[in-house]
């Protein structure tokens, strides 16, 4: 059975008389009484009784009417749900961030502007670090990331848009040396101990740090692992030693510490939009076109 043998059915149903139904579907007559018997040879009944005055609808007819329209209506608004979706109104956005990214108002301005261009696509917004991201990508287990990742060459699979760049803090307890220093380079932190992210957990600011610590010549002493950098403050806070960090973090307010900008030049850490290199989904691309680039 096709649409369109639906649709002439309809329009005898409705009209009762093939000529102005005919008119409507801007066929015919004589094709259109044909295409009629044709879907009546299909189904095996008849869906009309015709005199030489009058067309009626049969019992199978007046049934079929009822659930021809509700699959031509169907159809018409598949049609349309299916050119929403090509155009990236409707759907899921998975999107990825790093812990400092709600401390900047990049997260605030895109969120809020994609959410006024495409209100029914539903927002899922997950914390991961960087190399999470970069796995989950690959997996299709996110659609964008927010990265921290300084290395000119994305990833394999991986396409990258620099969104800003954040300068590193030195964060030191109230009582350090370098407290009141208006500005600490790395190699000054040689005898340091540090407070840092565990190897395992892939960020791009730990990443930084090591190749920071490598041009001053020194391998940084970790003397205290945490996961999470509003934790290494705290550890900062009780003496434990200091932490690099992106300046977003001065957002935290923890009494006893003090944030210090590092004076080195290669201390920024960049942050970027991630999203697979194969990518054609618009819901996606839109999302991307609308991230502001930091000047």
């Amino acid at each position: 059975m096709e649409l369109r043998h639906l649709r002439y059915f309809v329009a005898v149903a409705e009209e009762l008389h093939f000529t102005r139904a005919a008119q409507r579907l801007h066929i015919g007559q004589p094709p259109l009484s044909q295409q009629i018997q044709a879907l009546e040879q299909e189904l095996g009944v008849q869906l009309f009784t015709r005199t030489k005055r009058s067309v009626a609808l049969t019992d199978a007819g007046r049934h079929l009417l009822g659930r021809a329209r509700e699959l031509l209506a169907s159809t018409g608004t598949l049609a349309e749900e299916v050119r929403r979706i090509a155009r990236g109104e409707v759907g899921e956005l998975r999107i990825g961030f790093t812990s400092t990214l709600p401390l900047t108002s990049l997260l605030r301005d895109a969120v809020g502007d994609y959410r006024r261009q495409c209100p029914e696509v539903a927002l899922q917004l997950r914390e991961m670090y960087t190399a999470e991201q970069f796995d989950a990508l690959r997996r299709r287990e996110i659609d964008v990331g927010f990265v921290r990742f300084n290395s000119p060459k994305a990833p394999d699979g991986v396409k990258l848009k620099v969104l800003r760049r954040d300068p590193l803090r030195l964060i030191v307890p109230a009582a350090h040396r370098f407290a009141k220093r208006k500005s600490v380079s790395i190699k000054e932190c040689r005898d340091e101990r540090f407070v840092g992210f565990p190897p395992s957990a892939g960020t791009g600011t730990a990443v930084l740090l090591q190749q920071l610590c490598a041009q001053a010549g020194f391998v940084p002493q970790i003397s205290q692992e945490a996961g999470e950098a509003t934790t290494q403050i705290g550890l900062v806070a009780v003496g434990l030693g200091v932490a690099v960090l992106p300046a977003p973090l001065e957002a935290v307010r923890i009494e006893g510490v003090r944030y210090i900008p590092l004076a080195d030049k290669d201390a920024v850490l960049v942050m970027s939009a991630a999203t697979r290199e194969d990518e054609s989904a618009e819901r996606v691309l839109r999302f991307v076109r609308s991230l502001h680039v930091a000047r």
